[in-house]
């Protein structure tokens, strides 16, 4: 058995636990979790995570030392090794990895302490710049599409920053779907980004720009896309029976991982279509939010939209999309809705069709940077409450 302790969410503070569990030294670490974690974990185990929570109760994933590594040896098979730019908070495995696979790298990571910025962002890749025998170090960074998007749109205006995000051997892009239009404007800058997919029970991005990494196996059962190889976690702390329901054994004995995601697996490509149970019955359709997503942000200023499931005293079931304020720009809400109806129906059919615009100041979100969904359907909640009192 091996001791576990909970580690806050300061960057360096995470390094340093994870330069002493990697080398086999110090304890296993607990991250991102604020309940009391047990004291003791199985020996092998260097990290417990929990998820992000984005629509539900975060889950305690348990990652080997074997899991990590693996997954960071994938990685650098990919996309090389060089020196990393931590701009995820370190306590959610995106971060973790950033620190990981600088830690096997012999480099030492760049932190950007505090909240995101462009400014720091940029300040902090700049003071990366280094060479060894006269050959450059190759740069890294992981984002969320929030941060890309705010950095894309600073480099579209500033060539300074258009240059550092071009200074980049890659910029891993994770959590949330990528929308084409920022990846994009992206390419348009000269930026080499790359999609990755993967989660905290993959020890992270397994999949990148749609190819599985070396040692990555995948299948598809009943249109569930399942995941095999190294990086798999050990499974969620205390919960045997939620372990055993999500990884899951073949004939052979081989290990699957279940991610709860729709999706293909052709001539080599892995293509994610939503979740499996983002679905509602609207009228006795069954509509897939992500679907629903997707289309609405391929419209103008609607690439960070959020569609949320609501119930519908006709229908049963309708969604919502929600933007920032923002997004409006000098368009009437009426008319947006219209826009995003008529798109969404077009491609989805008429039962598809989001029910209501709701505007907020700003789109909430987890330290992960992904949507805080609960928050977002806490809104809606709060609108029609208001609404019933005449507010």
């Amino acid at each position: 058995m091996r001791d576990l302790i909970t580690v806050g969410a300061e960057p360096r503070d995470v390094l340093r636990g994870l330069r002493a569990t990697l080398d086999g030294a110090g304890p296993a670490l607990a991250l991102g979790d604020t309940r009391q974690p047990v004291e003791q974990v199985p020996g092998g185990t260097a990290l417990v995570v929990a998820t992000s929570g984005s629509s539900g109760i975060p889950k305690r994933v348990v990652l080997s030392r074997s899991a990590l590594i693996a997954s960071a040896t994938a990685t650098a098979g990919r996309i090389g090794e060089g020196a990393w730019l931590l701009a995820l908070p370190p306590t959610y495995i995106a971060g973790a990895q950033v620190l990981v696979r600088s830690l096997l790298a012999g480099h030492e990571p760049s932190l950007l302490s505090g909240a995101f910025s462009v400014d720091a962002f940029t300040a902090v890749a700049a003071s990366m710049r280094s060479s060894v025998g006269g050959t450059p170090v190759p740069r890294f960074t992981s984002l969320v599409p929030t941060q890309l998007s705010d950095l894309v749109t600073a480099g579209e205006a500033d060539a300074a920053v258009a240059a550092e995000l071009r200074g980049f051997e890659a910029i891993l892009v994770g959590g949330q779907a990528l929308p084409p239009a920022l990846a994009e404007r992206a390419a348009a800058l000269g930026v080499r980004v790359v999609r990755t997919y993967g989660s905290s029970e993959t020890s992270g991005g397994c999949v990148y720009d749609g190819v599985p990494l070396d040692g990555v196996g995948i299948r598809v059962v009943d249109g569930e896309l399942q995941l095999t190889g190294a990086m798999l976690a050990d499974g969620y702390l205390g919960e045997p029976e939620r372990t055993d329901e999500v990884f899951v054994r073949d004939a052979e004995g081989t290990r699957w991982y279940r991610t709860g995601d729709a999706g293909t697996f052709e001539a080599g490509l892995v293509r994610v279509t939503g979740r499996l149970d983002n679905v509602i019955v609207s009228g006795g359709v069954n509509v897939s939010l992500d679907r629903v997503e997707r289309i609405v942000r391929t419209l103008p200023g609607l690439d960070a939209a959020v569609v949320i499931p609501v119930a519908d005293k006709r229908w049963g079931e309708a969604s919502v999309v929600v933007i920032a304020r923002s997004a409006l720009a000098e368009r009437h809400v009426s008319d947006v809705l219209s826009e995003l109806r008529d798109a969404v129906g077009d491609a989805a059919g008429a039962p598809a069709r989001p029910r209501a615009l709701l505007v907020v100041d700003e789109i909430p979100r987890l330290p992960s940077g992904k949507p805080d969904r609960v928050a977002l359907r806490q809104a809606w909640a709060d609108r029609m409450d208001a609404r019933t009192r005449g507010e």
